[in-house]
């Protein structure tokens, strides 16, 4: 099959039970020996190859006993049921990082997955606010989440906590948010003020398709 050239553009946001600051991003092991969670991203802006993508939330759940770089991961997929046939197709083509370099966001996820459960095919609650660092996922009987600011233990005031990749292969720049999170499907966890963090994402075959300075000027953050 000929390679399917494609783009995302939109909303992301991730949790996982480690404690704030994902452990991963800064080479260091998860706060609990296991990293446990859920991602998500809602496409603003999509295409692959000629099918549409706008507006459609892509969810999973995953689960690694050590840190993400050893692998052996579990991952469930999270797909809105209203995507047809065809976008259903394209999604899972780039999920599974085919035709990707390696080194990118989906070709990594591809070799550190070994046990991929079933796809869940629903209706996929998706409230995003990067400014406010409030966000929500509700997959009914699957997960459910919720990040809200990060508090400082001593007065109580919002703190707001960057984190800056310039090589990242996720996302060059998040807020920081405390999350909670909860999965009942496959794979189960239950967590609250944990690390969780949004970002603006913008990816294509060949991994991040903006460079930190664009994607600041593109997407600004809480600012």
């Amino acid at each position: 099959m000929a390679i399917r050239e494609w783009s995302l553009e939109g909303e992301y946001i991730e949790f996982c039970s480690c404690d704030f600051g994902c452990p991963c991003e800064s080479m260091a092991p998860p706060t609990r020996g296991e990293c446990t969670g859920a991602v998500g991203f809602k496409i603003n802006k999509g295409e692959c190859d000629g099918v549409n993508l706008d507006g459609l939330v892509v969810v999973a759940t995953f689960y690694f006993p050590r840190a993400i770089h050893h692998g052996d991961g579990h991952m469930q997929p999270i797909l809105e049921s209203r995507a047809t046939d065809e976008q259903r197709d394209a999604l899972f083509y780039i999920l599974t990082g085919e035709d990707q370099p390696v080194g990118t966001m989906f070709q990594i996820f591809s070799v550190i997955i070994e046990h991929p459960h079933e796809p869940i095919f629903t209706e996929i609650g998706w409230d995003w606010d990067i400014k406010a660092r409030r966000a929500r996922i509700d997959v009914p009987g699957v997960l459910r989440t919720e990040a809200q600011p990060i508090l400082n233990p001593v007065t109580d005031t919002e703190q707001r906590i960057i984190t800056t990749l310039p090589d990242g292969w996720v996302f060059h720049e998040a807020e920081g948010a405390d999350g909670a999170a909860k999965g009942i499907g496959d794979i189960k966890f239950d967590f609250t003020s944990r690390h969780s963090s949004l970002s603006y994402v913008a990816w294509d075959r060949n991994g991040l398709s903006l460079d930190l300075n664009e994607a600041r000027r593109r997407f600004p953050l809480a600012g």
